[in-house]
């Protein structure tokens, strides 16, 4: 799967935990960035995220996240 795609998929998921059509996610966007994107979403993006490509994060990986590349990152490798 491309970077792109991944970027689309994850900007839906985005859009829809947050319920916030504006988001256009890129390599450098943390939660900083997006005011929705709190601890309980961080929790439900993840869940979304993991189920959408049916994959498992491990906690080591995502507390080391600094942004949405890093996590793009991560899901290609488990993909």
């Amino acid at each position: 799967m491309e970077r792109n795609e991944i970027y689309k998929k994850l900007t839906e998921i985005f859009r829809d935990v947050l319920d916030n059509d504006e988001i256009i996610l890129k390599e450098t966007t943390s939660a900083n960035d997006i005011d929705e994107w709190d601890s309980l979403a961080q929790i439900m993006l993840l869940a979304e995220i993991q189920k959408a490509y049916s994959i498992r994060f491990k906690s080591a990986d995502t507390i080391r996240w600094k942004n949405v590349g890093e996590m793009v990152d991560t899901i290609i490798t488990l993909i």
